[in-house]
């Protein structure tokens, strides 16, 4: 008589963030096929949730509200925070996972470079991005400097460390699409569960 295994454990998270700043709530499936359904109230930074949703196959909605009347950055901000901690949560003990991912991912002219190591330890490396693009409204409400404190907020709550490089590019909605298209695939791979790997993917026996 054959015996079926028991079925993976979900990896999925749903959280809520209140701040005087922002009102968040956001869930994500790891294991999904990149769905979303994504209104931060901040248009160009959906569309990056999106891509990343899409690109990562992971399924994830968010609505976000916040003090936008003063800038957007406490909004996209939180709603990073909040991403990298449902990751983490969804994440689990991180048994079976491939671990490390990388990617280099081209929009036209530009050219992206991402490496992530879920590895419990946050750290980010973020360089490339030409001079001025910190200081350029995508959109005309997405500032390039977002790009970055989204990255950081991800990879501190999430225990990732990230090394996110733009290699070229000219027009900024084209970097920072592809830097989050290129985070997407590596974190993608990184997730993934390998069936060559028995228990967690670590000497120390932990991530």
């Amino acid at each position: 008589m054959s015996s079926s295994s028991p079925a993976a454990a979900p990896r999925d998270a749903h959280l809520q963030r209140e701040t005087s700043e922002s009102s968040i709530e956001l869930s994500l499936n790891l294991d999904g096929t990149g769905v979303s359904d994504i209104n931060t109230t901040v248009p160009f930074f959906d569309h990056l949730l999106t891509a990343f949703a899409k690109h990562s196959l992971t399924d994830l909605a968010v609505r976000a509200h916040g003090d936008t009347d003063i800038d957007v950055h406490h909004t996209v901000e939180d709603v990073g925070i909040v991403l990298g901690r449902a990751i983490k949560q969804a994440l689990g003990d991180k048994s079976g996972i491939a671990r490390y991912g990388d990617a280099l991912v081209p929009l036209d002219e530009a050219l992206a470079q991402a490496v992530v190591d879920v590895s419990g330890r946050p750290y980010l490396v973020h360089s490339g991005e030409p001079a001025g693009f910190e200081f350029h409204l995508i959109g005309g409400h997405f500032t390039g400097s977002m790009v970055r404190h989204v990255f950081e907020a991800i990879a501190f709550n999430a225990g990732l460390t990230m090394h996110v490089t733009v290699l070229g590019g000219r027009d900024p909605h084209h970097i920072a699409e592809a830097e989050f298209k290129a985070f997407a695939r590596a974190f993608r791979l990184a997730k993934a569960l390998d069936p060559l790997v028995t228990g967690i993917p670590s000497t120390k026996g932990a991530l």
